[in-house]
């Protein structure tokens, strides 16, 4: 066999080189990698293009898009451009023949290493700069969209009388181009002072001249444009002291000029503004002249003057002019930080009253008729009670209700009712049986409403008195669609409409099953769409299960604010939405804000921090969208809703003169549907957000000052006061409640809260929003200022009177319930102006050790000086205002004797009943609710005996014995229990 130079065994293999089919393999992975890639890439585009359609939103993905899109290449283009250009005049401009030196000799090899390859590297160069560039401005879509779309607002600022709009809408995008402008200048200088060198237009070491003139002239040129950019800088800064930040103890985060501001910061920014433009000027001129020494001395001029006149100056009028005599100074500008910040936070309207905190009517009976006409005080709190909720009307394990629960108004019989509402929405954790199936196509949905009276408890157990409760629901509701696909706890896509049956509901009969029929979702019928599903949710399932058929489609992104937020993404959504039956549907509402940190004058706040409190500490879903966003002017300008059935979402107009809100508007036609389509049933159910509420309530602490010597002084600075109710350290929420404010007619559903002075834990004001929207008074907030000339107790100096009261028993039976196996949780800490004074409310619950959820046992109630302890609303105050029950233990009977009867069996009954009740007595005076509830027990059978053979004995006789009339039944001779009935138990009753 011929030797073919490998051997005898056959031809020689180079070494390190892959075979054939190695290379094909390779590449053949490479091409993979790189599809697999796009397709990944492909498919997140796919299914967002897709939701949208299918939410009736494209307009607001296509817009968006397309805007990125813009951004991305105009400025990508145009940094590449920019950089591109002057590498290439740099080249361009290279000396002919390079200097004779060792460095010279050592840039040879590097130049004529990079030759070949010239234009790639520029390319690439480029390229690289021009997509970082771009991403980078993509970002700014929605500062480019308010730019070219914005609206004025026709006020203007104090100092430059500029409308408002320059600084919210037009400043950001200018700011932006400058920002863009120094990184092409700053990036080309260095792009074209390291070709230079490379080149030799530039040496460092080499004999001769630095610089070749055509470099001089180039990068003198670059540093004249970088320079004057600076100049721009200037300029803008002078604006941008109109909303500069800064700290100031009198108010916090400042914005707007001070005293220095505008008497040194702003004369001194004019200065450096021109100075720049002269040295900028002598760096032009370098084309001419070509030295650096005039461009150099002008330069070093200006960083002096930046430090002398920019910084040296300031400090020493600060030092020596404001400090001596502050207040004097800074009043004409604290005067307009308080106008400014009070107009962008909506609270410029606020009513201030003063209010004496003491009753001026000394008559307590007929002030006990008046509690009804001032509130109807709700004792049922929607923050304790969704265990109890859970417990009583969860029915299957799959169902469960949010954390905190919602507090909405309800008509029945004519009268509006205050009502604790929940949904029964979809848990998985409960499923039976988990597997992918039944989490995504058998368990789907959540399924009715459950509902109770705010301000009513069952008298004999403490459960709520539900209006709309059961499997299916029922009650005053009507009816309603209550499938539940949509919801706060339903955070998993899930698949229906197919060929795979959903569970639905289960009654005493069966189970009963349903198939989708609403029209949201995407549909899954084509297998491009099933596989951009199976890569977006990570599920090869999705792309060849056989559950899978015709008609099926994947609903996902199903919690209310998502939805909200991705079709309005200029919104800053509210955190707590709330649901309610309107038209026979279950709509979930959300709130919804326009915001912006461009109000000259206005003070800001950052939104996390403002609207955190007790129940966003436990609960983190309520915490408002976008907590980090730092503001200064905050509008309720859109109202959303989510239908839990078919998904769909609306946006209505609700502000219709917020200028931010018609800029998006401009910039997403047709999204926000007017106010006028909002239905009467709808406008029913809308209130006063409470994330807005929480913001206005803390600048309020500050700005209810309108005196500007007074804002500076600090005197008249309040607090919003620590939940006494929990020891978590965070600030008690505000609470809804249906109130009569002084100077009102009647009653208005309103948001409420109170305020301490700094530091200090005696009340300083209640505060109260209209909260019924489709009133013209909506959004009037009235504060009622409290003398400060004597102290009124404040929220946790009541509850501190609350658990030390001795007189009404509250610690032994605090004492008492905590030594078993049982829980206290105390209630909202309710607080309702009455006849000048201020009246408080609490309900008491208590967690037993077996049955894990809250009942309300009693109700706290103090006004004047006099607390009472009680088992009702209604006991609690007829005992505090004297017309009932002046004791809230039951005197001492003594001994007494049993009624008689002639009957033998009626007797021996009577005597039993009257061992039973004085067992009670016994029982109440420890007090041991255990054995009293025991002895309760025994003295309603005891008595219904009697009844029974008083009845019988009356019939033997033809009804003609002197015994009981049938029907009634004798009683013993005491008083009656803490409950108002012999049964009573000691729980919470009826307000």
């Amino acid at each position: 066999m011929p030797d073919r130079g490998g051997g005898p065994t056959g031809p020689r293999i180079r070494a390190g080189r892959p075979s054939r089919r190695v290379r094909t393999l390779l590449m053949t992975l490479g091409v993979l990698a790189v599809l697999g890639m796009a397709f990944t890439m492909f498919a997140g585009f796919w299914t967002n293009w897709l939701w949208y359609r299918s939410v009736h939103y494209s307009s607001v993905f296509t817009t968006t898009l397309w805007t990125k899109i813009g951004l991305f290449f105009v400025f990508g283009l145009l940094m590449a451009a920019a950089v591109g250009f002057n590498i290439w005049i740099a080249h361009r401009l290279r000396p002919p023949l390079s200097a004779m030196s060792m460095e010279q000799q050592s840039l040879d090899r590097y130049r004529m290493g990079i030759a070949p390859y010239k234009k790639w590297l520029l390319f690439g160069i480029t390229a690289l700069v021009g997509l970082i560039a771009g991403a980078s401005a993509s970002s700014q879509w929605r500062t480019w969209l308010m730019w070219v779309n914005g609206v004025p607002f026709h006020q203007k600022d104090p100092q430059f009388h500029l409308d408002v709009s320059f600084y919210a809408f037009e400043l950001p995008w200018y700011r932006f181009l400058l920002g863009f402008g120094f990184a092409a200048a700053i990036l080309s200088v260095i792009a074209a002072a390291l070709t230079h060198y490379l080149y030799g237009g530039l040496r460092v070491t080499s004999p001769g001249a630095r610089a070749t003139a055509a470099a001089t002239g180039h990068l003198s040129v670059l540093i004249g444009i970088f320079v004057a950019l600076k100049a721009v800088a200037y300029w803008l800064d002078r604006y941008g002291l109109a909303v500069k930040s800064s700290d100031f103890k009198a108010t916090g985060n400042w914005t707007g000029l001070r005293y220095v501001d505008a008497n040194a910061y702003l004369p001194a920014k004019t200065i450096l503004f021109c100075i720049a433009v002269i040295c900028a000027l002598l760096f032009f001129a370098t084309l001419w002249r070509r030295t650096w020494q005039l461009p150099v001395i002008g330069f070093g001029l200006m960083v002096l003057s930046a430090i002398l006149i920019g910084g040296l100056y300031p400090a020493i009028v600060q030092k020596f002019q404001v400090q001596p005599n502050e207040q004097a100074k800074e009043a004409p500008y604290v005067a307009k930080n308080i106008k400014a910040t009070r107009e962008a936070y909506g609270i410029a309207d606020a009513k201030v009253s003063e209010y004496d905190g003491k009753s001026a009517t000394a008559d307590k009976p007929q002030l006990r008729d008046d509690v009804d006409k001032a509130a109807s005080i709700r004792i049922l709190d929607p923050n304790i009670l969704s265990p109890t909720f859970q417990q009583l009307q969860q029915m299957k394990s799959y169902y469960s209700f949010p954390t905190n629960l919602d507090v909405d108004r309800y008509t029945k019989d004519g009268k509006v009712q205050d009502t604790v509402i929940g949904l029964r929405e979809l848990n998985l954790d409960g499923i039976p049986k988990k597997n992918w199936i039944n989490d995504h196509f058998r368990y789907t949905h959540g399924y009715g409403v459950v509902a109770a009276k705010g301000t009513e408890a069952d008298a004999k157990n403490g459960t709520p008195v539900f209006t709309e409760s059961d499997l299916p629901s029922k009650g005053d509701l009507g009816t309603y669609q209550q499938e539940i696909y949509y919801g706060e706890k339903t955070t998993a896509y899930s698949i229906v409409g197919g060929p795979q049956k959903e569970i639905d509901y289960s009654d005493d009969s069966s189970e009963k099953t349903t198939s989708y029929k609403g029209d949201s979702g995407v549909s899954l019928a084509s297998p491009i769409n099933r596989a951009a599903y199976a890569v977006a949710f990570n599920e090869p399932q999705i792309f060849y299960s056989g559950a899978i058929g015709e008609g099926s489609r994947i609903l996902y992104n199903r919690t209310p604010k998502d939805r909200v937020e991705a079709v309005a993404p200029w919104l800053t959504i509210d955190g707590d939405a709330y649901p309610a039956v309107v038209d026979g549907r279950i709509q979930w509402i959300v709130d919804a804000y326009t915001t912006s940190n461009g109000y000259p004058y206005s003070s800001r706040t950052t939104l996390g921090d403002t609207t955190a409190d007790s129940l966003t500490a436990a609960n983190n879903s309520r915490a408002v969208v976008a907590q980090q966003n730092q503001v200064n002017y905050i509008r309720n300008s859109v109202k959303a809703t989510v239908d839990a059935y078919t998904g769909d979402v609306k946006l209505y107009q609700w502000d219709t003169e917020d200028p931010v809100l018609k800029t998006w508007m401009k910039a997403f036609p047709g999204t926000v549907e007017p106010k006028s389509d909002i239905s009467a049933d709808l406008m029913s159910h809308l209130r006063y957000p409470q994330d807005l509420y929480k913001v206005q309530r803390e600048l309020l602490t500050r700005y209810h000052v309108t005196d500007a010597q007074t804002f500076l002084t600090g005197s008249e600075v309040w607090q919003v006061p620590d939940d006494p109710t929990n020891k978590s350290g965070n600030a008690v929420p505000p609470y809804y409640l249906s109130m009569k404010m002084p100077g009102q007619q009647g009653q208005a559903f309103s948001l409420t809260t109170t305020f301490t002075p700094n530091g200090r834990d005696n009340l300083s004001a209640f505060m109260a929003v209209d909260s019924e929207a489709g009133t013209s008074d909506y959004g009037q907030i009235r504060i009622l200022k409290l003398p400060t000339s004597r102290t009124v107790d404040g929220p946790k100096q009541v509850q501190s009177q609350f658990n030390s009261n001795s007189q009404q028993n509250i610690a032994e039976f605090v004492r008492l319930i905590r030594g078993g196996d049982s829980e206290i949780e105390y209630g909202n800490l309710l607080t309702v102006p009455l006849d000048g004074g201020l009246l408080y409310a609490e309900p008491v619950y208590v967690r037993g050790g077996g049955l894990k959820y809250p009942l309300l046992r009693k109700v706290l109630v103090t006004y004047g000086g006099t607390t009472a302890f009680e088992n009702t609303l209604g006991e609690a105050l007829d005992k505090v205002f004297g017309t009932a029950g002046e004791t809230s233990t039951p005197p001492d009977t003594g001994s007494t004797n049993p009624p008689t009867s002639s009957n033998p069996t009626v007797q021996q009954a009577l005597e039993d009943a009257q061992k039973a009740f004085d067992d009670g007595q016994a029982a109440l005076k420890k007090p041991d609710w255990v054995a009293y509830d025991k002895a309760q027990k025994a003295l309603e059978s005891a008595l219904k005996r009697a009844e029974e053979a008083q009845t019988e004995a009356d019939k033997a006789a033809g009804g003609k014995n002197g015994g009981a009339k049938p029907g009634s039944s004798p009683s013993p001779t005491s008083s009656p229990g803490p409950s108002g009935s012999p049964s009573g138990s000691p729980s919470g009753g009826s307000g």
